[in-house]
């Protein structure tokens, strides 16, 4: 074998371990969550408890106005802090933080839970920073 088809190899096994992760997710997310967009939850932010999945740093920085943040690191760890008898709805940069979120959720029997769809790169509402 020639170091070409060597490398052409390599690269055809990265590419199928990355479409395999991304299919991971997605069918982890289509169990655990449903996709929520901003116009939805605008209309029921204030009856759902908005979890913000990112780093501390990242939160404060900028957030969705009444989120709290439970970072993706801590998340199994602090599962007893969020309500299983309220709606759910966790968000981050994009969703795949919060697919694995919303896997711990459904592992631990709560079953309403949303996920923000394009995460907080997706909102245009109000926002707060603590900087």
């Amino acid at each position: 074998m020639t170091l070409l088809n060597i490398l052409l190899t390599f690269i055809g096994i990265l590419l199928i371990a990355y479409a395999i992760y991304w299919f991971v997710l997605w069918v982890m997310r289509q169990r655990s969550a449903k996709m929520i967009n901003e116009v939805e939850l605008s209309k029921i932010i204030r009856k759902v408890q908005l979890i913000d999945v990112r780093e501390h740093a990242d939160y404060k920085a900028n957030h969705i106005l009444g989120a709290r943040n439970i970072p993706s690191t801590q998340f199994k760890m602090r599962l007893n802090e969020i309500r299983s008898d309220q709606p759910v709805v966790l968000y981050d940069f994009g969703i795949n933080s919060a697919s694995r979120c919303a896997n711990l959720l459904r592992k631990a029997n709560y079953s309403d839970v949303y996920i923000l769809q394009g995460g907080m790169e997706g909102w245009n509402g109000k926002t707060k920073s603590d900087l």
